[in-house]
């Protein structure tokens, strides 16, 4: 059972490495120090929860409602734009942290802001359409070749440990990062490549939507 833990960690990796919306989101939750636990948690457990669906097989759920996928589409094309105009105001105005606000934003977050953090990383989890992708319909493809409800779990808990690995990883390792960002031309840059990124998904999705 070893080498098919291996490939559901293997190929859970390799999509989390193409870096993205939500991943992005993450890392400057990270570096920020605003409500890391909650993002990533939040982020970790809506990964998870998609793959676990791609595996039990409703991934071919999207493929006999297109309307639904269609318009969760629409929806994704909304938000990404949306952030990416905070992104683009925020790169025009960046800000700076310094050790008094680092000590102040790591502590227990509470109240609205952590609110409308966790809001935020549902909406990058579940309103973006190629997360559906690369969960229920990449990840839940590859494990329709085994046959036993134990190969199939065992594929799971790879991909699952993938997933838990890098969130938690890139939130808590932006930490360290930190310092750096306590230069205003540090985040100018940062939140000039997260606008782009933002931009450049929502366009292909934008592509994909008037070509359905």
């Amino acid at each position: 059972m070893l080498p098919v833990f291996l490939e559901g960690l293997v190929v859970s990796f390799g999509l989390l490495l193409a870096i993205g919306p939500q991943n992005f989101y993450v890392l400057r939750q990270g570096l920020k120090h605003r409500h890391v636990f909650a993002v990533t948690t939040t982020t970790f457990v809506s990964d998870a929860l998609m793959i676990s669906l791609g595996v039990m097989g409703v991934g071919r759920f999207f493929a006999d409602f297109p309307a639904l996928a269609y318009w969760l589409g629409w929806g994704g094309v909304a938000f990404l734009m949306w952030f990416a105009s905070k992104s683009l105001k925020a790169a025009i105005r960046p800000d700076v942290i310094t050790d008094d606000r680092i000590d102040a934003s790591a502590g227990a977050a509470a109240g609205r802001g952590a609110k409308i953090a966790v809001l935020h990383a549902l909406a990058f989890a579940w309103l973006n359409p190629w997360a559906y992708v690369d969960t229920m319909v990449l990840i839940g493809g590859v494990s329709v070749k085994y046959d036993t409800d134990a190969a199939r779990l065992m594929f799971l808990l790879g991909a699952v440990l993938a997933s838990v690995m890098w969130f938690y990883t890139i939130g808590y390792g932006a930490r360290r990062a930190a310092p750096l960002f306590a230069k205003p031309v540090t985040w100018r840059v940062l939140d000039s490549i997260i606008t782009i990124v933002m931009l450049g998904v929502a366009f292909l999705l934008i592509r994909h939507q008037l070509s359905l």
